[in-house]
C-alpha cells in the first residue's frame, strides 16, 4: 500500500489506534472545517503534541476583540507562504473575503513576493506585513526603523498579539511541513505547491 497516496503526499500514515480524548477534537476540528484534519490525525502518534497544538491554536489570537481581523489574516497567510506551508497557505486563505481581502491580495500575500506591489496595502497593514516577515526569517531579523514603525503604528498589546499569530503560524507551517501535510483543499484560489 502506498503510504503517501493514503494521507495525500504526507510521508507518514496516522495511527489506527487513536486515544478516544483526541477523537472528540477530531471530530469537533471535522465539524468545523467539513474535513477531516490530517495534521491532527498525524499528531495522534504523540497524543501531548496533539494536546499542547490544539491549545495552541485555540488560544490564539483570531478575533476583533483581539485585533483587526483583516491584519491578523494577512499576517497569517504571509507567514504561512514564507515557510511554503501548503496546508497553511490553504487553511490561513480559505475565507480571504470574510476578513476585507480581494483575490489580488491573497494571491500576493501567498506568493513569496510581490505583496509590496498591491496599492490597497495600508501603511499599518504594510508594517505588519514587514514584521511578521521578520519574525519568519531565520535568525528573526527587525531593524531598528522597523521597531521604530511597529511602535508608532501599534500598542504594545497589538505587538504582543501579531507577535504571538504570526509565531503560531511559524510553529504550525514549520511542524507540517516537516510532516509533508498537504493542502487540503480549502482555497481554490491559491497555489499551495511548497517552494525550496
Amino acid at each position: 500500500m502506498d503510504k503517501k497516496k493514503n494521507n495525500g503526499g504526507a510521508f507518514i500514515e496516522a495511527p489506527t489506534n487513536i486515544p478516544w480524548y483526541l477523537k472528540i477534537g477530531l471530530w469537533a476540528a471535522k465539524k468545523t472545517t467539513g474535513k477531516e484534519m490530517l495534521p491532527g490525525l498525524l499528531l495522534a502518534w504523540f497524543p501531548k503534541a496533539a494536546i499542547g497544538s490544539g491549545f495552541l491554536e485555540f488560544l490564539t489570537a483570531h478575533g476583533p476583540k483581539d485585533m483587526e481581523r483583516r491584519i491578523l489574516k494577512i499576517v497569517r497567510i504571509r507567514a504561512s507562504a514564507l515557510i511554503s506551508c501548503p496546508f497553511c497557505i490553504d487553511m490561513n486563505s480559505y475565507d480571504y473575503p470574510d476578513h476585507g481581502l480581494t483575490r489580488e491580495e491573497a494571491e500576493a500575500l501567498s506568493q513569496k513576493t510581490g505583496w509590496d506591489a498591491i496599492a490597497s496595502f495600508s501603511r499599518r497593514e504594510r508594517i505588519a506585513l514587514r514584521y511578521a516577515e521578520g519574525i519568519s526569517m531565520t535568525p528573526p531579523d527587525f531593524p531598528q526603523e522597523l521597531r521604530d514603525e511597529i511602535r508608532l503604528h501599534f500598542s504594545e498589546r497589538e505587538i504582543v498579539i501579531m507577535a504571538a499569530t504570526v509565531a503560531q503560524v511559524n510553529y504550525w507551517a514549520r511542524l507540517l511541513r516537516a510532516l509533508a501535510v498537504p493542502s487540503a483543499g480549502f482555497c481554490e484560489l491559491i497555489n499551495q505547491k511548497p517552494t525550496a
